[in-house]
Order: C-alpha cells, then sequence, then structure tokens
C-alpha cells in the first residue's frame, strides 16, 4: 500500500468534499470532474446523459495515460474521445485505484493551471 498516495487522496477528496457536506465517492468525484469538463454547468441531466458525463471524466483521466484522444466537440457542445490503446484488464479494486490515481493527477494539473 502507498501511504503517500492515500494520503494525497484522502486530502483531496476532503478538499473536494467540503461544499458538500458529505464525502464524496469516486463516482461522485467522477461526476463533478465531467460536469467541469463538458462546460456547461450545472442543470438536469437524463439518466443516459449523466452516463455520458461520467464517460467524459472518464476520458478525459485515462488521456492522462495515453488511453484516449481528445477529438473535439460535437454541435451540441459535447467533447468526443477516441481509444488509442486497449486498456489493461483489471480486477474491480484495480480500477478504482487506476480512477483514483487519475484523479489526484487531473487535480494536481489543474491546481497548476490557477
Amino acid at each position: 500500500m502507498d501511504v503517500e498516495f492515500e494520503l494525497s487522496w484522502e486530502r483531496l477528496v476532503k478538499k473536494i468534499s467540503a461544499p458538500y457536506g458529505e464525502e464524496l465517492d469516486v463516482q461522485a468525484i467522477l461526476f463533478l470532474i465531467g460536469i467541469q469538463e463538458l462546460g456547461h454547468g450545472y442543470r438536469k441531466f437524463t439518466k443516459d446523459q449523466k452516463l455520458d458525463v461520467l464517460h467524459i471524466a472518464v476520458c478525459t483521466l485515462l488521456s492522462q495515460y495515453g488511453y484516449y484522444e481528445y477529438e473535439g466537440r460535437d454541435a451540441d457542445n459535447w467533447p468526443h474521445w477516441k481509444a488509442t490503446e486497449k486498456l489493461p484488464n483489471l480486477k474491480p479494486l484495480q480500477q478504482n485505484h487506476l480512477m483514483r490515481q487519475a484523479i489526484v493527477e487531473y487535480f494536481k494539473i489543474k491546481d497548476s493551471e490557477i
């Protein structure tokens, strides 16, 4: 277990969760990233659109590792990605760890842009 990473993760979750009054899980954080990357602001989404927002977040995060490449936006201004490398077969705990690592990296990059 990478203690330093786990501490970074816990700090990030507390920081992101503070405005909401409860600790957010990975799915909630992914949704927030998807909303941010979509760039439309918060609004009501259909169930399918919510899945699309999560997909935007996953593609954004995994593009950091070369698995996806940004293609551009469609007529409705939704971003689109193409797979550039096959994802490795990971067990659920490994998938969760990869997403948490990518989330930490995403916020490091975003913080450095401010």
